[in-house]
């Protein structure tokens, strides 16, 4: 899980807050070499269809997948668009069955943060098929790297700003005989 140390900083994070995203360990390297990009891939914290290892996400999902996608879509592109927007905006295209056009973008964006597999297929096609089971998964991912879609952007990066306040800085160790 991800723990904020305060140094990796984004530009858009509110108030300075430290950004989620991964700490480069235990990842594939496809290329070999960086050049200061990231270009590892990793596994999805949890699979596709293991909806039910955050029931009250699960049921909630089910229920109104349109503010589910709303709070997703707002941490991901960093407070804007709000949850509202972004909810309203997918439920307008799910009338004419065409959520999954928008809500699979933000499945890539997602994947691009954190620098996951495209698992199982393209993400259009998880939408397309699968999209309750997809912005599950996508909601526990982000949990699960520290970030709370529930409470949106902003107030992940007070929460960040808190805990890069409250840790202590660590010295390095000097000279030894």
């Amino acid at each position: 899980m991800y723990q904020p140390n305060g140094e990796a900083q984004q530009k858009s994070a509110p108030q300075g807050a430290a950004a989620p995203y991964p700490n480069g360990n235990n990842h594939q390297n496809l290329n070999g070499n960086n050049n200061g990009i990231n270009t590892t891939i990793e596994p999805w914290s949890t699979g596709l269809c293991d909806c039910f290892k955050d029931p009250t996400n699960c049921l909630f999902t089910w229920c109104c997948p349109c503010v589910s996608f709303g709070q997703i879509a707002e941490v991901v592109d960093k407070g804007n668009p709000s949850c509202v927007v972004a909810g309203l905006t997918w439920y307008a295209l799910g009338i004419f069955g065409c959520s999954c056009l928008y809500s699979c973008t933000y499945r890539t964006k997602l994947r691009a943060m954190y620098s996951l597999q495209e698992d199982p297929c393209a993400d259009f096609l998880v939408h397309c098929c699968c999209m309750s089971c997809a912005l599950c998964q996508e909601y526990r991912e982000l949990k699960i790297r520290g970030v709370d879609p529930s409470i949106g952007w902003q107030a992940n990066g007070d929460r960040w700003n808190r805990a890069a306040a409250t840790t202590p800085p660590t010295a390095n160790p000097g000279m030894t005989r």
